[in-house]
């Protein structure tokens, strides 16, 4: 079974910004709230800002979580409200079929590998040094090569294409980009992570039905430990005057 989780942060008290500032903070309260350990399965998580008064943490699990914690130390403690709803994620799936059109939304962190570096690290030329060795994996940093990026793993590996809902809309926009710098260990003279993720949201339809699901139960992309790679779906729903 899988599950969808939403959690909803208080974005005035201290525990709560922990989480917004660092995904490593995040990722670690998102392991938590998983009862069997050591973890065997792939969980990812999405941190979303819908409005200046909350944020949203999306989180897809295969095991039955609980997420008491997060919300004793992040979120409206005594509030009538559920803090937390887990639903199941298997109706979903089910309708995850050839040809099914869905809205879309995907933080990602678009990257490729390459050998040739301006200015490699000493991490990085000592790797590039080996006999045979990998490429190093660089972000792109510009919208354009994020949006190609997306365009091209997703025709290729994820199950499905982008489409426009009407002939005037864009298939898949970019509506956000961030450059996050952040610290597994604030204790140790270990160097920050950097990540650069952009957000897509568009129209997809579906084309190979398995390899879709996949991609939805297992991520995209790199760095799904720190918020990246969750696709989430909703109902396509074109407004009535302009069919």
């Amino acid at each position: 079974m899988t599950y969808l989780s939403r959690i909803w942060l208080n974005p005035l008290r201290t525990g709560a910004q922990r989480l917004i500032r660092n995904p490593h903070t995040t990722h670690a309260a998102v392991l938590g709230g998983i009862s069997h350990q050591p973890l065997d399965e792939r969980v990812l998580w999405r941190l979303d800002h819908d409005t200046p008064h909350r944020a949203t943490l999306l989180v897809l699990t295969r095991s039955m979580p609980s997420w008491d914690h997060i919300i004793e130390q992040a979120g409206w403690t005594n509030a009538d409200e559920p803090q937390a709803r887990t639903k199941s994620y298997q109706p979903l799936l089910d309708r995850v079929i050839d040809g099914a059109v869905f809205r879309f939304k995907l933080r990602a962190s678009p990257t490729y590998t390459t050998k040739k570096l301006t200015k490699p690290s000493h991490a990085q030329q000592e790797q590039l040094a080996r006999d045979r060795p990998r490429g190093i994996r660089v972000p792109h940093r510009t919208a354009v090569h994020q949006l190609n990026w997306f365009l091209e793993k997703s025709r290729e590996r994820w199950g499905f294409t982008t489409q426009p809902a009407l002939e005037r809309d864009a298939a898949v926009v970019i509506t956000e980009r961030k450059h996050l710098t952040f610290k597994k260990n604030h204790t140790t003279n270990t160097p920050p992570v950097t990540l650069h993720t952009a957000t897509f949201e568009g129209i997809l339809r579906i084309t190979e039905n398995e390899l879709a699901r996949t991609s939805l139960t297992q991520g995209v992309g790199t760095a799904r430990g720190y918020g990246c790679g969750l696709i989430t779906l909703a109902p396509l729903v074109v407004p009535e005057h302009t069919r």
